[in-house]
C-alpha cells in the first residue's frame, strides 16, 4: 500500500493578504498603490516635511509601514493622520488594518464600524467588514455587505471576489464560479481570482482548470502556488509529462518545495515504477519538511518493492515515531515480518 499525495492549497487569509499586497498586479486590484522601498519612504518623507498638515501623506505612510510590519510606525502615522482629520473614513480603514494585523479583532471591528459611520457607503469599509466576516465564518453578512457595495458600486471586482469566495465556503460551486468569473470579467489582472477559478474547475475534473491557472501564470510567472495546483491537475488527469515538467519548473523557482518534491516521487513510484528515482525525491522532500511523515513512508515503501528490508524498516519507523499508531506504517512493518 502507499500514500496518495493531496493537493496543496496555499490559503488565502483575506484581511492579512489585503493590509499587507504592494502595487504587484498579481495579488487583485484591491491593492495599496505603494511599493514598500526605501525609495518610496524617502520621497514621502521630504513630501511630509513640505506639507506636515496633509493627512494623505501620513495615512500613505502608514500603509507603507504596515507593509513593511513597523506597526508602532504605522500607529504613529495613522494616530497622526486622524488628528489632522477625523472624519475621513479611508483612514479609519487603515487603522482597522493595522489593528487586524496585530490581532485585535475588536478594535478592528470598532475602526470599520466608525468609518461606515462617517461613509456608510465606503466600498474599501464595506468589503474589510466583508472580509472579515468571512474569515469568522459569517457568510449571511458577508452576502449582504458584498451585495451593499455591488449596489453601490456595480464594478466591483474585489466585492464579486469575496461573496464568490463565500459561496465556495458554502458549497456552492455554481455562484462561487459565477461571482468569481465577474472578478475577472471587471479585472483582468486578478490573480487571486485565477487561482479560485483553477481551484473550482479541478474540483469538477474540468480541464478548463489549465486554462486559468496559466492565466494566473501570466500575471506572476514565478507563482510557486499556480505551478504547483496546475502539476497537480495534469498529475490527477494522468498528463505525467506536463505534471513532472511543471513541477520542475516549480523546484528551479523553489528547491525547497516539499510537497512538489513529494508528489514527482509519487509519480516517479506509483506510474513509473522507478522506484530508485522516487526514493531520490522522497528523500529531497524529507530533506525540507524533517516530519513529512508520508514521505518516510513512500520512501520505506519503495525500500521494501527494491528488496532493501533494512532501510524500510527504519522508514516505517520513523513514520510511526512521528505518528503513533499510523496504519500504514504498522501494515509495512507486519509486511517484512511475515504477518501479512
Amino acid at each position: 500500500m502507499l500514500y496518495k499525495p493531496a493537493l496543496f492549497i496555499v490559503t488565502l487569509i483575506f484581511f492579512a493578504a489585503s493590509c499587507n499586497d504592494s502595487h504587484d498586479k498579481r495579488k487583485g486590484a484591491e491593492n495599496i498603490q505603494i511599493a514598500p522601498t526605501d525609495a518610496f519612504l524617502k520621497e514621502i518623507n521630504q513630501k511630509i516635511k513640505e506639507n506636515p498638515n496633509n493627512p494623505d501623506l501620513f495615512n500613505k505612510r502608514a500603509q507603507y509601514y504596515l507593509q513593511i510590519e513597523n506597526i508602532d510606525s504605522a500607529f504613529r502615522d495613522i494616530n497622526q493622520a486622524l488628528t489632522l482629520d477625523s472624519l475621513n473614513a479611508d483612514y479609519y480603514v487603515t487603522l482597522s488594518d493595522i489593528y487586524m494585523f496585530t490581532g485585535m479583532i475588536g478594535n478592528t471591528l470598532a475602526a470599520l464600524e466608525k468609518a461606515l459611520q462617517i461613509n456608510p457607503e465606503s466600498n474599501n469599509a464595506l468589503l474589510k467588514r466583508a472580509e472579515l466576516h468571512l474569515y469568522f465564518s459569517e457568510y449571511e453578512k458577508v452576502v449582504d455587505l458584498t451585495s451593499k457595495a455591488i449596489k453601490i458600486e456595480r464594478v466591483n471586482p474585489k466585492a464579486y471576489f469575496i461573496r464568490g469566495m463565500t459561496y465556495k465556503m458554502l458549497g456552492d460551486t455554481v455562484r462561487a464560479i459565477n461571482n468569481i468569473q465577474v472578478t475577472v470579467d471587471q479585472d483582468q489582472e486578478y490573480y487571486h481570482a485565477y487561482i479560485q477559478l483553477g481551484l473550482l474547475y479541478a474540483g469538477l475534473s474540468n480541464p478548463l482548470a489549465i486554462d486559468y491557472y496559466n492565466n494566473a501564470l501570466n500575471l506572476w510567472p514565478e507563482s510557486t502556488e499556480a505551478l504547483y495546483n496546475l502539476a497537480y491537475f495534469y498529475q490527477e488527469h494522468d498528463m505525467l509529462n506536463e505534471a513532472l515538467s511543471t513541477y520542475t519548473k516549480l523546484l528551479q523557482i523553489d528547491s525547497t518545495h516539499a510537497h512538489a518534491h513529494y508528489n514527482m516521487g509519487y509519480i516517479h513510484m506509483v506510474y513509473l515504477e522507478m522506484f530508485r528515482q522516487a526514493i531520490v525525491h522522497f528523500s529531497d522532500a524529507i530533506k525540507y519538511a524533517p516530519d513529512y511523515v508520508e514521505a518516510y513512508y513512500n520512501r520505506g515503501y519503495c525500500f521494501e518493492l527494491l528488496g532493501d528490508i533494512h532501510n524500510a524498516r527504519a522508514d516505517y519507523y520513523r513514520a510511526l515515531n512521528l505518528r503513533t499508531n499510523y496504519d500504514l506504517a504498522i501494515q509495512g512493518l507486519n509486511r517484512l515480518d511475515g504477518n501479512l
